[in-house]
């Protein structure tokens, strides 16, 4: 348990050092050369700085803080980005602080449908604050399939909340993101059954079958419109 409050500790004060860069996550490890942490982002250069002074800096400071002897910070590139509900969180909150809450239903729209593009089942995004009136309101965005409760809810949904400061007060961002591939239990596969030649023979004899009573019905009707002439 002190491990993990310890690892958790060290991972929100990276967060917090790197400030309006997107983080997925941050995972940490011990090897025999020193502690190895690695922040996965989808903007590398942006951690790394420019000619390493950033991740440069980072390394001496964790040093200091948590008497590291050897900390190694290593960058991991997020090939998708929307599909990690922090990175989204992250970025319209990005946008919100530099365009103002003005286009808030357009960066949630352009969010939407990034993800669903991405190959997203469902999304929800909840935007909450002072926008764009004095009044405090919650606007609620959503595409695609999502689920609200149960196990897949709790466990299997990728989740984060965020926050970010306007003129107009503190605004709270929840994003809700079901990923592709995740499994339902309510989800119904067909899987079709090889046939085997006894199941060819009997299908060739329904059909032989059919036909003959094809051309009975056939030679019926014939038959019938002779007499009817007559």
């Amino acid at each position: 348990m002190k491990d993990k409050f310890f690892n958790y500790s060290i991972s929100e004060y990276l967060r917090k050092e790197l400030n309006d860069v997107a983080v997925k996550e941050i995972t940490m490890e011990k090897t025999p050369s020193g502690e190895r942490i690695t922040i996965h982002t989808p903007t590398p250069g942006l951690v790394i700085g420019r000619q390493g002074s950033t991740i440069k800096k980072l390394t001496s400071n964790v040093k200091k803080k948590y008497g590291f002897d050897n900390p190694q910070i290593k960058i991991a590139e997020v090939k998708n980005p929307y599909l990690s509900a922090k990175v989204v969180a992250k970025m319209i909150a990005n946008d919100l602080a530099r365009f103002g809450s003005k286009k808030f239903k357009l960066t949630a729209f352009k969010s939407l449908m990034n993800i669903m593009n991405s190959g997203a089942m469902g999304v929800e995004l909840k935007i909450t604050g002072k926008i764009p009136s004095s009044r405090s309101k919650s606007w609620l965005f959503n595409k695609g399939y999502l689920k609200k409760t149960g196990y897949v809810s709790d466990f299997l949904v990728d989740k984060a909340i965020e926050s970010v400061t306007l003129k107009t007060g503190v605004v709270g961002i929840k994003v809700q993101i079901m990923l592709p591939n995740t499994p339902l239990p309510d989800k119904i596969e067909y899987v079709e059954v090889p046939k085997t030649s006894s199941d060819v023979e009997e299908a060739a004899v329904e059909e032989k079958k059919e036909s003959v009573e094809s051309e009975s019905e056939a030679v019926k009707v014939v038959e019938a419109s002779k007499e009817w002439k007559n």
